[in-house]
């Protein structure tokens, strides 16, 4: 159990510590992985910035996420759970659409006219501030490396156990010191899981950009 999103970023900022990341920068996923990656760029004393996939969620169902899209304009989708809920990407470009806007406006909104980060040839970390299914840090994964970095590093304090052993052949390393068994959401493994207020975020972000 962690007290917030800062106790987190420091206890997995300490473990990175030991560690030495050749030209390194740290990556946020909006809005809840940019306090714990906050702590860990200031520990590290990296870069931050922030990438911004966003889930897809289903039609009749929008908390059920069947895949998500990169900031680039990349689409990964589910292609499991996608036949099971007999649906096709065609039926999907509603809701992918959706998701693509959301991606440009909150691009615009939080790094204004800034141009996006150069990943090459970079030692990546990837940081949010839990994982439930995957599907967006995949999207977001996908997306830095299409840019040939030198290695990423998923960072995040809490995931289940299966989830993250589908990522272990998508990122070089992963540090994650709380992967439970039983898993029900990210939030109960938080004594405060408040939302990430944009003004908080955008201030953050302002001292490392």
């Amino acid at each position: 159990m962690y007290i917030n999103r800062l106790d987190a970023g420091q206890k997995l900022a300490e473990i990175l510590s030991k560690s030495n990341y050749d030209n390194g920068l740290v990556v946020a996923i909006p809005r809840g992985g940019v306090v714990p990656a906050w702590q860990i760029a200031k520990k590290l004393k990296l870069p931050l910035d922030i990438i911004i996939p966003r889930k897809i969620g289903a039609p009749h169902n929008p908390e059920l996420a069947v895949g998500a899209v990169t900031q680039d304009g990349g689409v990964l989708l589910d292609w499991d759970l996608l036949q099971k809920l007999q649906l096709t990407e065609n039926k999907l470009k509603p809701q992918i659409d959706k998701a693509l806007i959301e991606v440009r406006e909150r691009l615009k909104k939080y790094r204004g006219d800034r141009l996006l980060p150069d990943f090459s040839n970079r030692d990546v970390i990837i940081c949010d501030d839990g994982i439930a299914t995957g599907s967006t840090i995949k999207a977001a994964i996908k997306s830095i490396k299409a840019a040939s970095p030198k290695r990423t590093i998923l960072a995040v304090p809490v995931a289940p156990r299966d989830t993250l052993e589908t990522l272990t052949k998508e990122v070089d390393q992963i540090v994650c010191p709380l992967s439970p068994e039983f898993f029900m959401a990210v939030g109960q493994f938080y004594q405060d899981f408040d939302q990430v207020e944009d003004e908080e975020m955008i201030r953050l972000l302002k001292e490392q950009l």
